[in-house]
């Protein structure tokens, strides 16, 4: 169903005519910038993106798949450069609010969604290895802003220059 506008549309729609409750739609990674523009039509409040890409990985020795079945979503830092990219494909799109997810486990890499339009940012993979960690990313990311010279991080949302 969020694999193309039409569909996740349609959910939108039929959500958001039962609830007046904000709707925080968590995007599929394929055809953002059609799929944004769409939801924002359809009523969607803000987008969290990306969720995981499907992935697979093979024990060469036994030739079986290295999780319970043959595919899964890959999480992580290894998707972390293609979530910025949408995320910012997203921003360019629609003018809704934007979670960035995917891969984040220090404050650059949050900086890097919110110079490419997140409004916030979320951090999951990481707490796995390290259920500390976001105030750590959190103390980065505001010495970060500083560093900027930016006296609130919204005047860097969306600051990437190509």
């Amino acid at each position: 169903m969020g694999g193309t506008p039409e569909g996740a549309a349609s959910v939108v729609k039929a959500v958001r005519d039962r609830t007046a409750r904000p709707l925080v739609v968590k995007m599929a990674p394929a055809r953002v910038p059609e799929i944004a523009r769409a939801l924002e039509d359809a009523g969607a409040d803000a987008l969290s993106l990306i969720n995981t890409i499907p992935a697979m990985s093979i024990d060469v020795r036994t030739r079986r798949s290295r999780i319970s079945r043959p595919t899964a979503g890959l999480s992580g830092p290894a998707i972390h450069p293609i979530a910025v990219r949408m995320v910012w494909e997203a921003h360019k799109a629609c003018d809704l609010p934007i979670c960035g997810i995917g891969g984040v486990t220090s404050g650059a890499d949050a900086a890097e969604f919110i110079l490419a339009g997140a409004t916030a940012v979320s951090v999951g993979t990481a707490n796995l290895t390290d259920p500390t960690c976001a105030p750590r990313i959190l103390a980065e990311l505001t010495q970060w802003v500083a560093d900027q010279g930016a006296t609130d991080i919204n005047e860097l949302i969306g600051a990437f220059e190509c």
